[in-house]
C-alpha cells in the first residue's frame, strides 16, 4: 500500500562538477507548477565549526537527508527535483522510494573536458577540475549509467530539462 494520494515525480540530476546540474535542475523546477528543489550540496555542506565528520560520513548523512526531504515532499503530493552527484547511490535511493507511487527520472549529464574546464574557470572553481574529470570518467564508464547519459555540453538547460521529462529512457522503475 502506498503512502501517496496521487502519483508524483522525482527527477534525480547527476553529473560531474561544472556540467550544469544546478542550471538544468533549476530550469526543470521552474517549469513545474509546484515542486521541491533539493540542492544536495547544501545538505553536504551544512557543518560549521572547527571539525566536521569525515567525507564518507558527510556523504552518507547528505543522502539520508535527501531521502528524508524527498519522502516528506512525496507524502505531501509534491514533485521533487534533486541536484546531486550520484556515484553508487542510485539502487539504494530507488529502494528508498519503493513504497511510493512515484515516477523516478534519472539523468547523468556529461560534457567534453574542455567545456567542463571552461565552465569551472568561469565560475572561479578551477581547483575542482581534477575531481570533475574523475567523476566524468567514472560516471560515463559505469554500465549502470549508459542509458541515462545526456550530453549537456552545448545545449540550453531548458532543452535538456524538456528531454528529461519527455524521454522514457530516463525512467527508473522504483518497484522492488
Amino acid at each position: 500500500m502506498s503512502n501517496r494520494k496521487k502519483a508524483a515525480n522525482v527527477y534525480l540530476i547527476s553529473g560531474p562538477l561544472g556540467v550544469g546540474k544546478s542550471t538544468v535542475s533549476k530550469s526543470l523546477a521552474d517549469a513545474m507548477s509546484q515542486c521541491a528543489l533539493i540542492e544536495g550540496d547544501h545538505l553536504l555542506h551544512i557543518y560549521r565549526g572547527e571539525t566536521e565528520p569525515p567525507w564518507e560520513e558527510r556523504l552518507r548523512l547528505a543522502w539520508l537527508n535527501i531521502v528524508a526531504v524527498t519522502r516528506n515532499m512525496l507524502g505531501n503530493s509534491v514533485d521533487v527535483v534533486i541536484d546531486f552527484v550520484v556515484e553508487e547511490e542510485l539502487e539504494w535511493f530507488r529502494g528508498q522510494l519503493s513504497d511510493f507511487d512515484v515516477t523516478l527520472r534519472y539523468a547523468v549529464l556529461h560534457a567534453e573536458p574542455d567545456i567542463l574546464s571552461a565552465r569551472l574557470r568561469r565560475r572561479g572553481d578551477e581547483q575542482y577540475l581534477d575531481r570533475s574529470l574523475f567523476l566524468l570518467n567514472k560516471l560515463k564508464a559505469s554500465p549502470d549509467n549508459e542509458r541515462f547519459l545526456l550530453d549537456a555540453g552545448r545545449r540550453p538547460a531548458e532543452e535538456l530539462a524538456v528531454e528529461i521529462v519527455r524521454d522514457p529512457r530516463f525512467i527508473v522503475d522504483v518497484r522492488v
